[in-house]
């Protein structure tokens, strides 16, 4: 094996890892977004909440859910991919063998774009869910101020 051979398959192995990666990253957030919403939506709903509590928090939350949204977009898988399994379902065994001994990378660039998708919905929610965390905190020191 050349050592272009060798670094396109340390290429490839790289970008699958990074895929899994944002994988476990995207579940932990939508974890940590779900509690955080059912949390929210428990304490809210039993505190006397003044307008701008109300303000704050609903834009909190709308943040929070749209950043769900980004992390379920993150996970939903594409079928319709012309990398991998998605493109290895619509080959006869033949063009399989051509496929995989193909061009490696083709397939780098096609999964790099893949990966690149996935940290920009990730990243995007965090940005989402930071913000949506603040307006929550600003509604709860609005609610408490208010109580005082």
């Amino acid at each position: 094996m050349s050592a272009t051979d060798r670094n396109l398959t340390a290429a490839h192995a790289e970008v699958k890892a990074e895929i899994a990666r944002t994988d476990n990253k995207t579940a932990l957030l939508l974890a940590f977004v779900g509690a955080v919403l059912a949390g929210t939506w428990t304490v809210a709903r039993d505190l006397p909440l003044n307008p701008a509590a109300y303000v704050a928090g609903g834009l909190g939350l709308a943040l929070l859910v749209g950043a769900a949204g980004l992390l379920l977009r993150s996970v939903r898988p594409n079928l319709s991919g012309r990398h991998g399994f998605p493109l290895w379902a619509t080959l006869t065994a033949e063009e399989i063998n051509a496929a995989v001994g193909g061009d490696l990378a083709a397939d780098i660039a096609g999964l790099s774009r893949l990966a690149v998708r996935k940290f920009t919905c990730l990243r995007r929610a965090v940005d989402l869910t930071l913000t949506g965390g603040a307006l929550l905190i600003l509604a709860a020191l609005l609610t408490l101020g208010g109580a005082a």
